[in-house]
């Protein structure tokens, strides 16, 4: 895996949803959140990203994320991207029904549009396509069951108040496919912090986050074999304000550059 497409994973990237899969959001929609992130690698400011979330809990959700990457990285690669996802949340986990992406790398664009019913992906279209290597381990049906989208992935569901922060909230599998890639990150209880930023002070929850490639991958490449075998990696859950659902206050990654770390400048409240 390499660090663009953990990074896109993570916050997803790319806006290309279809018309008639987007569901209807009712107006008692009971939380409207934007968190704003800041992004460094190895300490040094290289972009921004941000994510729009409106839910219902219970009901439908709609997420909207953007990511710009440049400055002095842009010596090695810049890109930017956004996506999108729709779809139910349930009680311990979210049921997504669509997802869309395009992002730019490199001045190379990627688009995704994938659309879900009860877990599996039933359409999918990546363009440009992957180019075939002898090395790829082939997605197939069966991988595409039984998954949820990288951006969906962002969405924590929790019993209720008193386990949203617990170490079970960590305690967690996520079974992503992004349109190429099948993969899982499991997730494991670290630690609790304590975070600020505009519009929430208070606890975070610090999951260990480990990736572990299904297939769509090459197995062969140095990019992929770093991250299977890496340790630095953690999310930072804090709640959405009125809801039982957490969401990424930091995301930490160690790459073979040094550490990308995304943190929220703002967490909570509606759009300025």
């Amino acid at each position: 895996m390499t660090i663009s497409r953990f990074f896109r994973s993570a916050l997803g990237a790319g806006l290309f949803i279809a018309a008639g899969l987007t569901p209807s959001l009712a107006a008692a929609a009971s939380a409207n959140t934007v968190i704003r992130y800041g992004v460094t690698l190895a300490g040094l400011p290289i972009g921004s990203a941000n994510l729009t979330i409106n839910l219902s809990e219970g009901g439908p959700y709609k997420i909207e994320g953007s990511a710009k990457v440049g400055g002095l990285i842009s010596l090695i690669t810049d890109g930017h991207g956004s996506a999108s996802s729709y779809g139910r949340l349930g009680p311990s986990q979210v049921k997504p029904s669509a997802y869309a992406a395009t992002a730019v790398s490199g001045k190379k664009p990627q688009s995704v549009q994938m659309a879900l019913a009860g877990g599996t992906v039933t359409t999918a279209q990546l363009q440009p396509e992957l180019p075939p290597r002898q090395d790829r381990v082939p997605v197939t049906a069966a991988n595409k069951r039984g998954v949820i989208d990288p951006l969906s992935a962002v969405l924590v569901p929790v019993p209720g108040p008193a386990d949203a922060l617990g170490p079970a909230a960590c305690a967690r599998t996520l079974p992503i496919f992004d349109g190429a890639q099948r993969f899982d990150i499991k997730t494991s209880y670290a630690r609790t912090e304590q975070v600020s930023a505009k519009g929430y002070t208070g606890s975070a929850i610090v999951c260990a986050a480990r990736y572990f490639p299904i297939a769509g991958h090459r197995p062969s490449r140095s990019q992929v074999k770093y991250m299977v075998n890496n340790r630095d990696v953690e999310i930072w859950l804090a709640p959405i304000k009125g809801t039982h659902v957490l969401a990424p206050f930091k995301i930490i990654i160690g790459t073979q550059i040094g550490r990308l770390t995304l943190t929220a400048a703002r967490f909570g409240g509606g759009e300025e």
